[in-house]
Protein backbone atom coordinates (compact mmCIF):
# COMPACT_ATOMS: atom_id res chain seq x y z
CA UNK A 1 0.00 0.00 0.00
CA UNK A 2 1.33 3.39 -1.19
CA UNK A 3 0.88 4.70 1.92
CA UNK A 4 3.03 2.88 3.78
CA UNK A 5 6.13 3.18 0.89
CA UNK A 6 8.64 5.51 1.88
CA UNK A 7 11.65 7.09 0.10
CA UNK A 8 15.58 7.53 2.14
CA UNK A 9 16.87 10.63 2.63
CA UNK A 10 20.66 10.98 1.95
CA UNK A 11 20.91 11.13 5.46
CA UNK A 12 18.96 7.65 6.20
CA UNK A 13 15.56 9.66 6.80
CA UNK A 14 12.76 7.89 5.73
CA UNK A 15 9.73 10.12 4.18
CA UNK A 16 6.28 8.36 2.95
CA UNK A 17 6.06 8.78 -0.78
CA UNK A 18 2.85 10.43 -0.19
CA UNK A 19 1.63 12.79 2.22
CA UNK A 20 -0.84 15.86 3.14
CA UNK A 21 -0.35 19.23 1.55
CA UNK A 22 -2.01 22.10 3.66
CA UNK A 23 -1.12 25.11 1.38
CA UNK A 24 -4.14 27.15 0.93
CA UNK A 25 -6.30 25.47 3.83
CA UNK A 26 -7.01 28.29 6.33
CA UNK A 27 -5.99 27.88 10.13
CA UNK A 28 -9.04 26.27 12.36
CA UNK A 29 -10.83 23.82 11.88
CA UNK A 30 -10.73 23.28 7.93
CA UNK A 31 -7.04 22.47 8.32
CA UNK A 32 -7.25 20.78 11.60
CA UNK A 33 -10.33 18.17 10.31
CA UNK A 34 -8.23 17.85 7.17
CA UNK A 35 -5.21 16.48 9.08
CA UNK A 36 -7.15 14.71 11.31
CA UNK A 37 -9.03 12.72 8.29
CA UNK A 38 -5.35 12.37 6.64
CA UNK A 39 -3.71 10.45 9.48
CA UNK A 40 -7.07 8.48 10.34
CA UNK A 41 -6.68 7.11 6.80
CA UNK A 42 -3.01 6.24 6.63
CA UNK A 43 -1.49 9.10 6.30
CA UNK A 44 1.99 9.54 8.24
CA UNK A 45 2.98 12.76 6.00
CA UNK A 46 1.67 16.07 6.69
CA UNK A 47 3.28 19.49 5.07
CA UNK A 48 2.81 22.78 6.60
CA UNK A 49 4.84 26.22 6.78
CA UNK A 50 4.71 28.96 8.65
CA UNK A 51 3.33 31.18 5.66
CA UNK A 52 0.46 29.20 5.56
CA UNK A 53 -0.79 30.03 8.93
CA UNK A 54 -2.17 27.09 10.33
CA UNK A 55 0.81 25.27 12.01
CA UNK A 56 -1.07 25.35 15.07
CA UNK A 57 -3.98 23.58 13.85
CA UNK A 58 -1.85 21.20 12.35
CA UNK A 59 0.49 20.34 15.51
CA UNK A 60 -3.41 20.31 17.22
CA UNK A 61 -4.67 17.46 14.38
CA UNK A 62 -1.49 15.20 15.22
CA UNK A 63 -1.73 15.26 18.98
CA UNK A 64 -5.32 14.54 18.62
CA UNK A 65 -5.08 11.56 16.35
CA UNK A 66 -3.29 9.55 19.37
CA UNK A 67 -0.95 7.93 16.34
CA UNK A 68 2.73 8.28 17.98
CA UNK A 69 4.95 10.89 17.41
CA UNK A 70 7.75 9.21 15.58
CA UNK A 71 5.40 7.49 13.13
CA UNK A 72 4.40 10.83 11.60
CA UNK A 73 7.08 12.62 8.63
CA UNK A 74 6.31 16.69 9.65
CA UNK A 75 7.51 19.28 7.46
CA UNK A 76 7.36 22.74 8.06
CA UNK A 77 9.18 26.08 6.23
CA UNK A 78 11.13 29.19 6.90
CA UNK A 79 9.12 32.08 5.45
CA UNK A 80 10.42 32.98 2.02
CA UNK A 81 10.92 36.59 3.13
CA UNK A 82 12.93 35.72 6.31
CA UNK A 83 16.60 35.92 5.50
CA UNK A 84 19.44 35.40 8.03
CA UNK A 85 21.33 33.41 10.88
CA UNK A 86 19.42 34.42 14.00
CA UNK A 87 15.93 34.91 12.42
CA UNK A 88 16.17 31.32 10.95
CA UNK A 89 16.53 30.18 14.43
CA UNK A 90 14.00 32.50 15.71
CA UNK A 91 11.51 31.22 12.98
CA UNK A 92 11.97 27.53 13.50
CA UNK A 93 11.49 27.75 17.40
CA UNK A 94 8.11 29.62 16.71
CA UNK A 95 7.33 27.10 13.83
CA UNK A 96 8.62 23.94 16.51
CA UNK A 97 6.27 25.99 19.43
CA UNK A 98 3.38 26.39 17.49
CA UNK A 99 3.36 22.68 16.00
CA UNK A 100 3.67 21.26 19.57
CA UNK A 101 6.02 18.94 18.60
CA UNK A 102 9.62 18.58 20.22
CA UNK A 103 11.03 17.87 16.87
CA UNK A 104 10.56 18.72 12.93
CA UNK A 105 11.17 16.00 10.19
CA UNK A 106 11.57 17.84 7.64
CA UNK A 107 12.95 21.99 7.69
CA UNK A 108 12.50 24.23 4.47
CA UNK A 109 14.19 27.28 3.05
CA UNK A 110 10.55 27.85 1.73
CA UNK A 111 12.20 30.01 -1.32
CA UNK A 112 15.30 31.89 -2.61
CA UNK A 113 13.43 34.75 -2.70
CA UNK A 114 10.40 36.75 -1.12
CA UNK A 115 7.39 36.00 -2.62
CA UNK A 116 6.71 39.99 -2.71
CA UNK A 117 10.26 40.47 -4.51
CA UNK A 118 10.39 37.38 -6.71
CA UNK A 119 14.22 36.98 -8.50
CA UNK A 120 15.90 39.49 -6.07
CA UNK A 121 19.09 38.21 -5.46
CA UNK A 122 19.14 36.97 -1.78
CA UNK A 123 22.33 34.83 -2.27
CA UNK A 124 24.51 36.06 1.26
CA UNK A 125 20.82 35.35 3.30
CA UNK A 126 20.01 32.37 1.69
CA UNK A 127 23.68 30.90 3.07
CA UNK A 128 23.28 32.31 6.16
CA UNK A 129 19.63 30.86 6.97
CA UNK A 130 21.46 27.55 5.69
CA UNK A 131 24.25 27.84 8.45
CA UNK A 132 21.41 28.21 10.86
CA UNK A 133 19.55 25.14 9.52
CA UNK A 134 22.58 23.29 9.45
CA UNK A 135 22.67 24.15 13.30
CA UNK A 136 19.50 23.08 14.29
CA UNK A 137 20.25 19.96 12.30
CA UNK A 138 23.33 19.40 14.29
CA UNK A 139 21.32 20.20 17.41
CA UNK A 140 18.99 17.11 16.79
CA UNK A 141 15.65 19.47 17.02
CA UNK A 142 15.43 18.36 12.78
CA UNK A 143 15.77 15.46 11.35
CA UNK A 144 16.70 16.35 7.66
CA UNK A 145 16.97 20.13 5.78
CA UNK A 146 16.79 21.04 3.09
CA UNK A 147 15.21 24.05 0.38
CA UNK A 148 11.98 25.08 -1.65
CA UNK A 149 11.67 26.29 -5.17
CA UNK A 150 15.52 26.79 -5.66
CA UNK A 151 16.93 26.32 -9.42
CA UNK A 152 20.34 25.11 -9.88
CA UNK A 153 21.61 28.80 -9.47
CA UNK A 154 20.49 29.62 -6.07
CA UNK A 155 21.46 25.52 -4.79
CA UNK A 156 25.06 26.21 -6.55
CA UNK A 157 25.97 28.95 -3.57
CA UNK A 158 25.08 26.73 -1.24
CA UNK A 159 27.19 24.10 -2.63
CA UNK A 160 30.14 26.47 -1.92
CA UNK A 161 30.01 26.69 1.67
CA UNK A 162 27.69 23.66 3.24
CA UNK A 163 28.47 21.40 5.76
CA UNK A 164 25.40 19.35 4.38
CA UNK A 165 24.30 18.80 1.10
CA UNK A 166 20.38 20.00 1.20
CA UNK A 167 18.43 17.25 1.56
CA UNK A 168 15.21 17.99 -0.33
CA UNK A 169 14.00 20.68 -2.76
CA UNK A 170 10.46 21.07 -2.78
CA UNK A 171 9.02 22.19 -6.51
CA UNK A 172 6.16 22.88 -8.22
CA UNK A 173 5.97 19.64 -10.31
CA UNK A 174 3.23 17.93 -12.14
CA UNK A 175 2.57 16.78 -15.77
CA UNK A 176 2.88 19.30 -18.18
CA UNK A 177 5.56 21.59 -15.94
CA UNK A 178 8.40 18.85 -14.83
CA UNK A 179 11.02 21.67 -14.05
CA UNK A 180 13.98 19.10 -15.56
CA UNK A 181 16.68 21.16 -15.15
CA UNK A 182 16.32 21.65 -11.50
CA UNK A 183 15.46 17.46 -11.54
CA UNK A 184 18.60 17.01 -13.58
CA UNK A 185 20.67 19.31 -10.97
CA UNK A 186 19.72 17.37 -7.78
CA UNK A 187 19.05 14.01 -8.58
CA UNK A 188 23.52 13.70 -8.85
CA UNK A 189 23.47 15.27 -5.75
CA UNK A 190 20.97 12.85 -4.06
CA UNK A 191 18.75 15.76 -3.23
CA UNK A 192 15.06 14.25 -3.57
CA UNK A 193 12.37 16.09 -5.41
CA UNK A 194 8.96 17.03 -3.27
CA UNK A 195 6.47 17.98 -5.96
CA UNK A 196 3.37 20.25 -4.29
CA UNK A 197 0.82 20.96 -6.82
CA UNK A 198 0.76 17.80 -8.55
CA UNK A 199 -2.88 18.60 -10.17
CA UNK A 200 -2.09 22.20 -11.33
CA UNK A 201 -4.32 23.45 -8.72
CA UNK A 202 -6.86 21.10 -10.39
CA UNK A 203 -6.21 23.25 -13.87
CA UNK A 204 -4.42 19.48 -15.59
CA UNK A 205 -7.59 17.41 -14.38
CA UNK A 206 -9.66 17.94 -17.30
CA UNK A 207 -7.15 18.08 -19.75
CA UNK A 208 -7.82 15.44 -22.71
CA UNK A 209 -5.13 13.28 -22.71
CA UNK A 210 -4.52 13.15 -19.18
CA UNK A 211 -8.83 12.02 -18.82
CA UNK A 212 -8.82 9.54 -21.82
CA UNK A 213 -5.97 7.78 -19.52
CA UNK A 214 -7.28 7.98 -16.61
CA UNK A 215 -10.61 6.26 -18.72
CA UNK A 216 -8.17 3.21 -19.57
CA UNK A 217 -6.49 2.62 -16.24
CA UNK A 218 -10.13 2.83 -14.32
CA UNK A 219 -8.88 5.75 -12.30
CA UNK A 220 -9.63 9.34 -11.55
CA UNK A 221 -7.49 12.37 -13.47
CA UNK A 222 -6.34 13.14 -10.22
CA UNK A 223 -5.13 9.70 -9.35
CA UNK A 224 -3.19 9.35 -12.35
CA UNK A 225 -1.39 12.96 -12.20
CA UNK A 226 -0.65 11.67 -8.52
CA UNK A 227 0.81 8.28 -9.78
CA UNK A 228 2.59 9.72 -12.67
CA UNK A 229 4.45 11.82 -10.29
CA UNK A 230 5.37 8.62 -8.16
CA UNK A 231 6.71 7.14 -11.00
CA UNK A 232 8.98 10.07 -11.26
CA UNK A 233 10.31 9.38 -7.92
CA UNK A 234 8.98 12.46 -6.34
CA UNK A 235 7.52 12.89 -2.82
CA UNK A 236 4.44 13.81 -3.77
CA UNK A 237 1.94 16.19 -1.33
CA UNK A 238 -1.46 16.52 -2.58
CA UNK A 239 -4.29 18.95 -0.77
CA UNK A 240 -7.79 18.35 -0.34
CA UNK A 241 -9.64 19.58 2.66
CA UNK A 242 -12.57 16.81 1.68
CA UNK A 243 -12.13 13.22 3.59
CA UNK A 244 -13.61 11.17 0.26
CA UNK A 245 -10.92 12.86 -1.62
CA UNK A 246 -8.08 12.47 0.41
CA UNK A 247 -8.65 8.68 0.50
CA UNK A 248 -8.55 8.74 -3.14
CA UNK A 249 -5.71 10.56 -3.33
CA UNK A 250 -3.92 8.00 -1.80
CA UNK A 251 -5.34 5.04 -3.95
CA UNK A 252 -2.16 5.12 -6.38
CA UNK A 253 -1.31 1.17 -6.09
CA UNK A 254 -1.13 1.21 -9.97
CA UNK A 255 1.22 1.43 -13.09
CA UNK A 256 1.35 3.48 -15.47
CA UNK A 257 3.10 1.58 -18.48
CA UNK A 258 6.21 3.22 -20.13
CA UNK A 259 4.88 4.02 -23.26
CA UNK A 260 1.83 6.17 -21.41
CA UNK A 261 4.15 7.88 -19.16
CA UNK A 262 5.99 9.42 -22.59
CA UNK A 263 2.78 9.92 -23.97
CA UNK A 264 2.09 12.06 -20.77
CA UNK A 265 6.03 13.34 -20.87
CA UNK A 266 4.60 15.53 -24.28
CA UNK A 267 1.41 16.86 -22.56
CA UNK A 268 2.02 20.65 -22.27
CA UNK A 269 0.14 22.72 -19.48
Amino acid sequence: MILQETYTLKNGVKVPKIGLGTWQIPDGEQTYQAVLWALQNGYRHIDTAMAYGNEASVGRAIKDSGIAREEIFVTTKLPAEHKGHKIAHECFQKSINLLGLDYIDLYLIHAPWPWHSIGQDCTQGNIDSWQALEEIYDSGAVKAIGISNFEPKHIQPILSMCKYVPMMNQISFHIGHRQEEIVNFCAPLDIKITAYSPLATGRIIGNKTIVAMAEKYQVTPAQLCIRYCLQKDTVVIPKSTKEERIISNAKVDFVILDEDMKTLDQVNN
